[in-house]
């Protein structure tokens, strides 16, 4: 297994099979009486965190607990030395002094992750860069649609929303294709990158012509703290061309399903109706989360005869 996971880029077919296998095994250890496993006994793990997150950091927290590491939860706000001025790369070095074995990073910086990667021997795992990545995520949501679909082969997938702004749309477009589905993005052609064709997905600025072909869509929040303009008229104009209400989830196949990686904004891309509807997985994606962590922490940390690669 690799040593750090920055990117889906990084991840074969083959990878991504084990992670979600392994995945399927631990997730038998939350049904127990006792939801531990020692996997990681005397292993330290380091949730890093540079951005606000609720569900990845507690997601993370949660999976290293269960496979009995030490976790230290180490947040960038005014009751930290980032604070005080200190940098990215001495915050870096003073966790590898305590010696821990995984750092979690979340930043605000595409590539700051790889960057960890050069300065600490620990293994680092990408738990969103700026507007880049977040493989975990993607792992998490692959994980979902298995669920429901067995074969990704020809699995259609439709992604809707901020892609330009998206370290998620990113990552499960690769993981998609590497998987063998086809995707298509939608949303305001602003919000599109030009560069998107040659990430191997299919681009339509009209949400409804894609819908009744769709096995999966996949709603993203406008992300709008990361704009410095505004690039659409209004929530309310977003909302009428390219929000999922019930009408519109209507032309889709009955079974499919409704997806998003939260936080939703009811009302904008998601209709309140839809996102509690029984096609929605959402709360399923939460859920599969812990396992997929789990996963990942113990194939990169705990398995036995695992060469690591850096």
């Amino acid at each position: 297994m690799i040593k750090h996971l920055l990117s889906m880029d990084q991840l074969s077919a083959d990878d991504i099979t084990l992670i979600l296998d392994t995945a399927e095994s631990l997730r038998q250890v939350t049904d127990r009486p006792i939801k531990k496993l020692p996997t990681l006994r005397g292993r330290t793990v380091c949730n890093l965190f540079y951005e606000a997150s609720t569900r990845t950091r507690i997601s993370f927290e949660l999976a290293a607990k269960r496979l009995s590491a030490d976790v230290i939860n180490f947040s960038a706000d005014a009751k930290s030395s980032v604070s005080k001025g200190e940098s990215f790369k001495d915050t870096a070095w003073t966790l590898e002094a305590m010696g821990v074995d995984a750092i979690v990073v979340r930043h605000g910086s595409s590539g700051a992750p790889h960057q960890l990667s050069n300065w600490a021997k620990a293994s680092v795992i990408n738990a969103g860069d700026g507007a880049h990545e977040h493989p975990t995520q993607a792992l998490l949501d692959l994980f979902s649609m298995r669920e429901h679909f067995k074969d990704f082969s020809g699995l259609k997938v439709a992604i809707v929303g901020d892609i330009m702004h998206s370290r998620v749309a990113r990552s499960n477009i690769k993981g998609l294709i590497t998987m063998g589905a086809e995707v298509t993005v939608s949303g305001p052609p602003t919000l599109i990158p030009p560069q998107v064709a040659s990430w191997g997905a299919k681009v339509s600025y009209d949400i409804e012509p894609i819908l009744p072909g769709t096995d999966v869509c996949y709603l993203l929040r406008v992300q709008q703290e990361r704009q410095s303009e505004q690039l659409f008229p209004s929530l309310r104009e977003y909302a009428a061309l390219w929000g999922l209400d019930a009408r519109r989830m209507k032309m889709m196949p009955e079974q499919s399903l409704v997806m998003h990686p939260g936080p939703m904004n009811r009302g904008v891309e998601i209709g309140a109706d839809v996102s509690e509807s029984p096609r929605s997985i959402v709360l399923n994606q939460v859920a599969n989360g812990l396992a997929v962590r789990m996963s990942l922490l113990y194939l990169m940390l705990g398995a036995p005869n695992q060469e690591a690669a850096a």
